[in-house]
């Protein structure tokens, strides 16, 4: 089977088991577990526009995220809109504030801009802290309503979550690969891959990462507006917090950042590994330990074992499973005729 029908057969399949997965596992814990891998899946994918094909490593994507989760949720418990509705404020308003932050903060580079962005995430989460308007530190509950798609509210079951989830996730999935195969992905990965050489060629170097830190907000901001609607409440330690900006990135890298796949495959990896984490830190508690360094300690041993033996992450092994299929395949066949 040549290598572009292999990839529909497989892309068909994957459809069809993330199509009925929810028919085969019923119960609300498996769903909920998938709900978050399509989550972070897509959190990771908006990152990864940014940092994977523009080099632009941000450690302050918790701020788009918490735009697009507070926006929403005023515009449903104060406004009465939809959800829906407020998604798309969300995700205007957090294009506008990438724009407010990526101008000042591009004329950093490297780990300066990365500094800056953590900077940026710390000064927003307190002024949401202390502001009296959004809640406080108390936070934001948003009202029940009726069990309609156009309020975005299921009480009874989670199966309608897992599939907005997964569109939401295939949307976002979509828009990068659009990305990764015109002009502007080649212009993103030029300017990653050396800055000076892509602006000696005449590409505005300021532009095209001001568009991609758009693109990546305004998919960040998506993801936040679905999560206060999937809990129905956040507060600012939920949606600004460093460690969120932190395993967004961490996902994105551990499958390999400029890849289309890489974020899904991180988020199948890391995700199901922080749950399982939680409950044995619950169960260490139960015991009488501490426990509360055991998560940073697995996310610090993944992060070694990728860069050292897998700098291009769980994505890079396609490459190489490919490389090894083809050592083997060429080979020579071994000969059976006896020595005469």
């Amino acid at each position: 089977m040549t290598a572009r029908p292999l990839r529909l057969a497989t892309g068909a399949v994957l459809g069809i088991a993330l199509l009925s997965y929810p028919i085969a596992f019923t119960g609300p814990y498996a769903r909920d577990l998938v709900i978050k891998i399509f989550l972070y899946a897509l959190l990771a994918q908006a990152w990864n526009l940014l940092g994977g094909y523009c080099g632009q490593i941000s450690l302050g994507h918790a701020v788009f995220f918490g735009v697009g989760a507070y926006t929403s949720s005023l515009l449903v418990a104060l406004g009465g809109l939809s959800p829906w509705l407020g998604m798309l404020a969300g995700m205007a308003l957090a294009v506008l504030v990438s724009q407010a932050v990526g101008f000042p903060c591009f004329r950093l580079r490297g780990h300066y801009f990365a500094i800056a962005t953590i900077a940026i995430g710390e000064i927003v989460q307190t002024l949401v802290i202390n502001w009296e308007a959004l809640g406080g530190a108390r936070g934001i509950s948003l009202p029940l309503q009726p069990e309609t798609v156009w309020n975005l509210q299921f009480h009874r079951a989670k199966w309608p979550y897992y599939y907005v989830a997964l569109g939401l996730f295939a949307f976002v999935f979509g828009v990068t690969a659009v990305v990764e195969r015109s002009r502007l992905g080649y212009y993103l990965r030029a300017i990653r891959e050396d800055p000076a050489a892509a602006e000696s060629l005449g590409i505005p170097l300021a532009r095209y990462k001001l568009v991609a830190m758009a693109l990546s907000a305004g998919a960040t901001a998506l993801g936040g507006s679905f999560y206060a609607q999937y809990v129905l409440f956040i507060d600012p330690e939920s949606v600004f917090p460093l460690s969120l900006s932190i395993l967004i990135c961490l996902v994105a890298v551990l499958g390999g950042v400029g890849t289309l796949w890489g974020p899904f495959l991180g988020a199948l990896v890391l995700i199901p590994l922080s749950e399982a984490t939680r409950v044995l830190l619950a169960d260490v508690a139960s015991l009488g330990g501490a426990g509360k360094a055991l998560d940073l300690m697995i996310y610090g041993m993944l992060i070694v074992i990728v860069a050292v033996f897998q700098p291009t992450g769980l994505a890079g092994l396609r490459g190489r499973c490919g490389r090894w299929t083809g050592l083997l395949a060429s080979r020579p066949p071994p000969t059976t005729e006896g020595p005469g």
